[in-house]
């Protein structure tokens, strides 16, 4: 989702339109194309994707059944374009 904000798309469009792709085609934040992740070399690995989700969820839940979250206030003055560029895997030694 933060990706999808540096690039001023919104996500629930992007969705959609994943879901209407063919097997393996997704959504290029960096050069805002619909192309064949694995032939342009974005490939997640099975695990890293599977506890994405799981963690996902697991913070839904968590938020659905509390009364109150604590959040950072976004900086306006922020550099929110720097994640764009960033490499997804960085910081996650072994896995690529």
């Amino acid at each position: 989702a933060r990706l999808l904000r540096t690039t001023g798309k919104e996500g629930s469009v992007i969705v959609e339109q994943l879901k209407k792709e063919k097997q393996g085609v997704g959504y290029n934040a960096a050069t805002d194309e619909w192309e064949d992740m694995a032939k342009s070399g974005i490939i997640d690995p099975t695990k890293v994707t599977r506890s994405a989700l799981q963690n996902a969820a697991s913070v839904a839940a968590l938020m659905l059944t509390t009364e109150a979250v604590v959040a950072d206030k976004p900086d306006p003055n922020a550099n929110n374009n720097a994640a764009a560029g960033a490499n997804p895997a960085a910081g996650m030694g072994g896995m690529m």
